[in-house]
């Protein structure tokens, strides 16, 4: 199914971003009484979480994952989780067992990476479904740590992991290229077998990545390929990045 584009203003953005977390994160819970979701950092999350923060929605019954971690503590500045407990965890006093964070500390990325594999299989099931993941993407068309020209680009096997299961949800990434070269992230098949993907990027610099991505069938970066493969998906996309 071809993604929903939108090309606007940030601050129109954040509003149909608002109603679609919303109006999702409502469905999900009326029928199944929980929502799981995944979160990005970078520009996504400081623009969309204080919106969110502000939801008529219950944080009770939201499980709250990531969709990549750095390996850093989370009160570290660069810390995916430590942004968004700023914004949006403490804000909307989002329940801490609903919070499921990757714990890029580790000495040990790989032992990280399967426990946090462990902890999303016991709440996501086992292939994981998302209902609803927040993806940012950057300039050369990643999204989460899963970077083009690398061998996890297109599957969930890496040379860039070391030691790690390839049908493992959430793997360790040893040399991304832009620092800090350490992370964890899910994989491409978690991310396009959520419920529904909403894709961001802004500024001219993500012009051509989301153009490639939305009128080029043979695109081979990330983004392009998370929405081929998602059944659903909306993009959202300031006008910088929509109409350079």
């Amino acid at each position: 199914m071809k993604p929903r584009v939108f090309v606007d203003d940030l601050s129109q953005l954040r509003l149909t971003f608002a109603k679609e977390f919303e109006t999702q994160a409502m469905e999900v819970i009326a029928r199944r009484e929980k929502c799981i979701i995944a979160l990005p950092g970078g520009s996504v999350a400081s623009a969309f979480f204080p919106i969110l923060a502000t939801l008529a929605v219950d944080w009770t019954r939201i499980e709250v994952f990531w969709i990549d971690e750095r390996a850093v503590p989370p009160d570290h500045p660069d810390s995916n989780v430590g942004l968004a407990s700023r914004l949006l965890l403490v804000p909307a006093r989002v329940p801490p067992a609903r919070i499921h964070r990757m714990h890029g500390e580790l000495p040990d990325l790989d032992q990280a990476a399967r426990r946090a594999t462990d902890e999303l299989k016991t709440i996501a099931g086992d292939p994981p479904h998302v209902d609803l993941a927040i993806v940012g993407v950057g300039d050369d068309g990643h999204v989460a740590s899963i970077f083009p020209s690398r061998p996890g680009a297109s599957t969930d096997s890496s040379a860039n992991t070391r030691g790690t299961k390839a049908d493992q949800p959430v793997i360790a990434v040893y040399d991304a290229p832009k620092p800090p070269a350490r992370r964890l992230t899910l994989t491409l098949s978690v991310l396009a077998n959520a419920g529904l993907v909403i894709v961001a990027a802004f500024g001219a610099s993500k012009a051509q990545a989301m153009r490639g991505a939305l009128d080029q069938s043979d695109t081979a970066t990330p983004v392009a390929e998370l929405l081929r493969r998602a059944p659903s998906s909306l993009v959202l996309l300031d006008r910088a990045a929509g109409l350079s």
